[in-house]
């Protein structure tokens, strides 16, 4: 006669215990959560914009940072956003990336990618692979289903198409406009050497000025930061050079415990410096904010070694970070509440 009593009661604590563990899951998320990306810095004036190129340029930063807000917003990891909001990127031709990507000295597209998880310090990168269609995702793979950190070049292509991702033909990365880059800096190159006794030129000069990596950084409800850089390198590059892009420490680094950061610049000054983990170190070791450390390592280390550049970071508390020392930098940033910022020049 007591079975109906003892069913309302089960029925009751059943309803406690759900609550208490909605409660607990409502605490373990943060209505701090932010978005910061970059789309490469360099000798970027307004002089030589035109309105229709620079309106390009800030619609797609829009749509990158629109891709990974959706995700951040509705509970989703900082991996996915920035793995998605660098594709964005990635598949644009506006951008050194995916299919944007400039033209090696032999006339082929070799690009290079990293991607960091905060919350355990895992980290994936490719470089010099020709065929994969969005490289980030590729770098994800190697975290994820791999034993090793780097893959490159042919094995990477390879593991890829294990892993069933897009690849494509590399015809797909063909661009006019990278492509008369390329003969540009070529017939420069000629020029000097039919020229000159000397033979000591200076490659980097007769590269170009504007590094267009592109990289996002985030920091979700959850409290997780994770960042990812991705890039074609630079232009007329040769034998095989790889940059900081896919390099954890250089050009990609994330820590829960401090910030997560993505580069792009002159990549050998990067890597010498190891600027991504430069800043986070500085905030660990020296108690610095993000700005500070990024201003120290920015304008400071990398600028007396002649490193040309910039990065852009979030830390654990949703502190934007945007700095280069540069003319100008593509960069955009989204917080929780919604409100996209992009710009290309300096302010």
């Amino acid at each position: 006669m007591h079975r109906p009593f003892l069913i309302i009661a089960f029925l009751s604590i059943l309803m406690q215990i759900t609550h208490a563990q909605s409660k607990q899951d409502n605490m373990e998320q943060s209505e701090a959560y932010a978005l910061v990306i970059h789309g490469g810095a360099g000798t970027i004036l307004k002089k030589n914009m035109t309105p229709e190129l620079e309106a390009a340029y800030l619609a797609k930063l829009t749509e990158a940072l629109e891709a990974g807000y959706k995700i951040l917003q509705s509970g989703g990891s900082s991996m996915d956003a920035v793995e998605n909001t660098i594709r964005v990127m990635e598949d644009s031709e506006l951008f050194n990336a995916g299919k944007g990507a400039v033209f090696t000295n032999e006339g082929k597209n070799e690009m290079d990618a990293s991607i960091m998880d905060g919350k355990t310090l895992n980290a994936g990168a490719v470089g010099a692979v020709t065929i994969i269609k969005n490289p980030i995702s590729a770098a994800r793979k190697v975290l994820e289903e791999s034993p090793h950190v780097m893959l490159i070049g042919a094995g990477a292509d390879d593991f890829a198409k294990k892993m069933q991702l897009e690849t494509v033909d590399p015809k797909y990365f063909f661009n006019e406009r990278r492509w008369q880059q390329l003969q540009k800096i070529r017939n420069t190159e000629k020029q000097q050497l039919d020229h000159s006794d000397d033979k000591g030129l200076n490659l980097e000069k007769l590269e170009n000025n504007k590094f267009g990596t592109v990289g996002a950084a985030a920091l979700d409800q959850h409290g997780n930061l994770a960042a990812g850089t991705s890039t074609g390198g630079m232009t007329n590059k040769r034998y095989g050079r790889v940059g900081d892009s896919p390099i954890i420490g250089a050009g990609t680094y994330a820590d829960n415990q401090t910030c997560a950061i993505s580069c792009t610049g002159h990549g050998e000054f990067f890597i010498r410096g190891v600027v991504a983990y430069d800043i986070a170190a500085l905030m660990d070791y020296r108690s610095m904010s993000i700005t500070q450390a990024a201003n120290e390592v920015i304008h400071g280390k990398l600028k007396k070694m002649g490193g040309q550049g910039g990065a852009i970071g979030v830390d654990k508390s949703g502190n934007i970070m945007m700095d280069f020392n540069t003319p100008g930098m593509y960069r955009g940033f989204v917080r929780s509440d919604g409100k996209i910022e992009v710009f290309i020049y300096q302010q």
